[in-house]
């Protein structure tokens, strides 16, 4: 398949919408899909395996069919054969089931999960609130912006001030 790499085909698109996102037509398929929030490369790699697709072609020569059943493998992965441990929500608080959460959703729930850890006062969720690190990083020289504009090192003491001379 020879293609000229300077002028794209009449079916090429420059701007592909995959799950509410705006994808650069002139990246590969593997990489564009990347750029979906909550879908990194391992997981298009897999998408892209299972559905035999070309990793490597421009997503912008996609067909509008084969933009469709990417949208559709990338809402329901189980029923395309996605192994579950590739998913980012296993075992879900709410349905117990295991599903792959993309774009807004999944920040609408990472939001809803950090609300209930606050609420129920876990140590993870005490540490939310006051801004501190959560995964157990030090704080002692790192992570000053989340302490407040308290100052940390040496500080001089002022000169003293000549004082005028008595008479």
């Amino acid at each position: 398949m020879a293609e000229n790499k300077e002028q794209p085909g009449k079916d090429f698109k420059f701007l592909v919408r995959i799950a509410n996102t705006d994808l650069n037509g002139n990246q590969t398929a593997l990489y564009a899909l990347s750029k979906v929030k909550g879908v990194g490369i391992m997981y298009a790699n897999a998408i892209l395996g299972v559905l035999k697709m070309s990793k490597t072609e421009k997503i912008g020569n996609f067909t509008d069919a084969q933009i469709e059943t990417i949208e559709k493998a990338l809402s329901v992965p189980a029923n395309h054969g996605i192994p579950e441990w590739m998913m980012n929500r296993r075992s879900d608080p709410e349905t117990g089931l295991n599903r792959h959460i993309v774009t807004n959703d999944l920040i609408q729930v990472t939001d809803n999960d950090i609300k209930m850890l606050k609420k129920i006062k876990s140590y993870k969720g005490v540490r939310h609130m006051f801004g501190l690190t959560v995964r157990g990083q030090k704080t002692r020289s790192n992570f000053r912006k989340n302490k407040g504009k308290v100052r940390l090192g040496v500080t001089r003491k002022k000169a003293p001030s000549a004082a005028p001379a008595k008479k």
